[in-house]
């Protein structure tokens, strides 16, 4: 009888195991939190975070399930053998984001297509995680080629994107998924970029897929 597959959630930049608390509410789900995603600490290279969170992944197959920033970091640690599959949910970093005044005004418009009730909860989990964690991963992750990582990786990766998420535009999506042997991209109507937040069940349909 095969091991059952286990579902690990790596948060976003600056999140904590609470923005995927609607999801595991519907469908069970481990939360790994690093360095500048819940934890508010030095952050090493992304290298070094992929081998922290490879050294966290149960011992069975798993779907490794990254957002935003996160994926960055999923997408490095993704070549590991007990990985079946991977969901990046608005993958990071498109190259045009990377000058601080585009990626203001990206981050204006979608936040202003995000719904108002989780500016709350996003806040919260920003001031545990502290400004210092977060400006940390960003430099230590933007440049990296997410595209580059997913070159050769076997396992099915959907990339899952917000119709309104300008932080992750539908261009770049099209480019992450197709960086993947088995690449596909799933577009959630009406979302933004805090899908696993506001669209968990469309994200767990995603899963039931894989898992």
């Amino acid at each position: 009888m095969p091991a059952p597959v286990s579902v690990v959630l790596v948060p976003g930049l600056g999140l904590d195991e609470r923005s995927s608390r609607r999801l595991r509410e519907i469908s069970p789900g481990e939360v790994v939190l690093l360095p500048g995603m819940g934890r508010p600490e030095p952050v090493p290279g992304l290298d070094d975070l992929a081998a922290e969170l490879r050294a966290a992944l149960p011992g069975g197959p798993v779907v490794l399930v990254g957002h935003s920033q996160s994926c960055q970091v999923v997408a490095a640690a993704a070549h590991d053998p007990r990985v079946t599959g991977v969901v990046l949910c608005g993958p990071t970093t498109d190259p045009r984001t990377r000058p601080l005044r585009v990626l203001a005004w990206r981050w204006l418009r979608t936040a202003g297509a995000e719904p108002w009730w989780q500016v709350p909860l996003v806040l919260r989990q920003w001031w545990h995680t502290g400004p210092r964690a977060m400006a940390a991963l960003w430099r230590t992750a933007a440049p990296d080629r997410i595209e580059a990582r997913l070159v050769g990786l076997p396992v099915p990766v959907v990339v899952v994107r917000g119709s309104r998420d300008a932080l992750c535009p539908d261009d770049w999506a099209r480019r992450v998924a197709a960086a993947a042997p088995r690449g596909e991209l799933v577009e959630l109507p009406g979302a933004a970029h805090m899908t696993p937040q506001t669209h968990p069940t469309e994200i767990v349909d995603v899963l039931r897929h894989m898992t």
